[in-house]
């Protein structure tokens, strides 16, 4: 049986972090792609070393050579310059959009058939972007954005009410931003509203650490979170890779739900062997489509400001 081919372009801390999840789990052949002469190659060497000691056999590829990527069936897409101490997301966007371009032409070319899952900030923008040059359809071009949000939102949850968290369910949706919308009206533990549980001053403290969960770990580590990061990338891959049809919250190109056309927005969706298969409707509360509106408006002011950087 021939084992899939996951590529992952950018072989930094996230993308690193995923390839080392899916070997563990032998979901595929992995190749680490990036620019850094020695990076990839020696990232590769050494999980392929610790193969033996994991009981792991699969190819790992470390390579400056995009023809690596041919005939991948998934392509992780973290390119790009990471988070720096002051930076928000959107700072990214000049450096960012170019390599896109570059990026999306070798999948193009190399990988026609891959399901490409976005991470390179700002998400939106740059998942946007990565469509518009392959010119794939939108089931087979996604961003990860909610699984990570959503996964902060539990965390955070699961510490004040010191549970586990497999008891938190809750997303997060709208762009991967500032702005984010944790949705309060479909967020349980143990199948109790959230509300019944956390007062609402305490949960608005809450949702704003979610919000600015990224930037925590910035001013902290001084660079990305990849732990989490990779770890949520990787749920994406196995739920695509795995045929799994799992409900996730990511960024998927709306034409028409949610009364958004043309855009990028984080969203429930079914991820299965098909790509994104569909994506999932549910009833937001009013303040909550406001919320989501006013995301969703971000996201498309963070689009044409993309066009005028590459149009300039």
């Amino acid at each position: 049986m021939t084992r899939k081919k996951i590529a992952f372009i950018g072989a930094g801390n996230v993308g690193a972090t995923c390839a080392h999840l899916c070997f563990l789990r032998g979901l595929g052949d992995i190749v680490l792609y990036d620019i850094i002469d020695g990076l990839p190659q020696g990232k590769a060497l050494d999980m392929l070393e610790s193969a033996p000691v994991m009981g792991v056999d699969v190819k790992v590829t470390g390579t400056l050579d995009f023809s690596e990527i041919e005939g991948a069936d998934c392509c992780v897409v973290t390119s790009g310059s990471p988070r720096k101490p002051g930076m928000s997301r959107d700072d990214l966007l000049k450096i960012n959009a170019g390599v896109m371009n570059q990026v999306g032409e070798a999948i193009k070319n190399y990988a026609p058939d891959a399901f490409v899952i976005v991470v390179t900030n700002p998400l939106d923008a740059m998942v946007t972007q990565i469509k518009r040059v392959t010119g794939f359809p939108r089931h087979q071009v996604v961003g990860q954005a909610g699984v990570l949000d959503s996964a902060r939102y539990r965390t955070f949850i699961a510490q004040e009410l010191k549970v586990s968290v497999e008891s938190v369910h809750a997303m997060v949706l709208g762009g991967h931003g500032d702005d984010m919308v944790p949705v309060r009206s479909y967020t349980t533990v143990g199948g109790v509203p959230i509300e019944k549980l956390i007062n609402p001053r305490r949960l608005d403290e809450i949702e704003k650490r979610t919000r600015d969960g990224g930037a925590e770990i910035v001013n902290l580590m001084k660079t990305s979170s990849y732990y989490a990061a990779g770890s949520a990338v990787y749920r994406m891959v196995e739920a695509y890779i795995l045929d799994r049809k799992e409900v996730l919250p990511a960024a998927a190109y709306l034409d028409g739900e949610y009364g958004v056309k043309g855009l990028y927005a984080g969203v429930p969706v079914i991820i299965g062997g098909g790509g994104v298969e569909k994506i999932v409707p549910i009833d937001l509360t009013e303040a909550e489509k406001k919320a989501f509106a006013s995301s969703v408006n971000h996201v498309r002011e963070l689009v044409e400001a993309m066009d005028k950087v590459l149009a300039g």
